[in-house]
């Protein structure tokens, strides 16, 4: 090899490591915002919810939620109750479950968070959807759909990263985990999304306010898995195939999607969460 080619292979070594690192850095930043937002909504479900509970205040929950508390029937509230308190828990140990040092360090604490949460999450995803259909939650039936299809893809997910761990399957479960966090974070990603559509046109745009129907609200009942699915599918395209160029491109684009996000999450925050505190 000439002197000149081993300086270009040198230079594209060096690119493609900088690319790899870049595009890591992304994903760490999408991922510290995310955790971040969840963390506030946590705070906010716990505070709120937890709080009208502790004061005996149950009909306060309708402040939010129309339907939260009806009087008589104990089955549906405390079905309701333990769906909050699930979505406590999976918002809480999700996380834990992906960060690399836990796992390499707690592995005992990795695998019993990973089994409680697996069970959880297929709890209250199976909850969840009864809640939506028995509940007269409000929206259209097809945004109805749109949450019972998050559901099965919960359970799908869950399935699946069982399925890989118990075979020791690791790097494969791994990415099934993965899904299933961004699938189990369908809820917050719909608060999400719509407050920054909302920020973004100064107002609500795309469906009535009131009625809570509309073929914005409709479009997010499914893209709020399928989107962070799809970016998820598309992070692991370019980890593993792509080449300089497209690390540097999805980079980019985790940045931009995380951006947004925080402005989301700003949103959320000032004007869902905190006044309702």
């Amino acid at each position: 090899m000439s002197h000149i080619e081993s300086i270009d292979t040198n230079a594209g070594k060096t690119k493609s490591l900088s690319a790899n690192k870049s595009l890591t850095l992304a994903a760490q930043f999408w991922f510290l915002v995310a955790v971040t937002g969840q963390l506030i909504f946590i705070y906010y479900v716990t505070a709120f919810y937890g709080g009208a509970a502790m004061a005996g205040d149950f009909a306060g929950w309708n402040k939010v939620l129309p339907r939260g508390y009806i009087a008589g029937e104990t089955i549906g509230n405390v079905m309701l109750g333990m769906h909050l308190l699930l979505a406590v828990f999976i918002t809480l140990a999700g996380p834990l479950q992906l960060i690399p040092q836990i796992r390499a360090r707690a592995p005992k604490f990795h695998r019993w968070n990973g089994r409680i949460y697996l069970l959880t999450v297929v709890l209250g995803s199976i909850g969840g959807a009864i809640i939506v259909w028995t509940r007269g939650a409000i929206g259209s039936t097809f945004s109805h759909v749109g949450m019972t299809v998050n559901a099965a893809v919960i359970l799908l997910c869950a399935y699946m990263a069982l399925r890989h761990a118990l075979a020791r399957q690791f790097p494969i479960h791994r990415r099934w985990a993965l899904r299933l966090f961004l699938a189990a974070g369908g809820v917050w990603f719909f608060r999400v999304g719509l407050m920054f559509w909302i920020i973004v046109n100064q107002g609500p745009a795309g469906f009535d306010p009131n009625t809570f129907e509309g073929p914005f609200l409709n479009f997010l009942s499914f893209a709020q898995y399928l989107v962070p699915l799809a970016l998820l599918e598309m992070y692991f395209y370019a980890k593993d195939r792509a080449g300089t160029t497209g690390k540097y491109l999805m980079t980019i684009t985790l940045v931009v999607l995380t951006l947004a996000m925080g402005v989301g999450i700003f949103g959320a925050t000032m004007f869902m969460w905190l006044p309702r505190i």
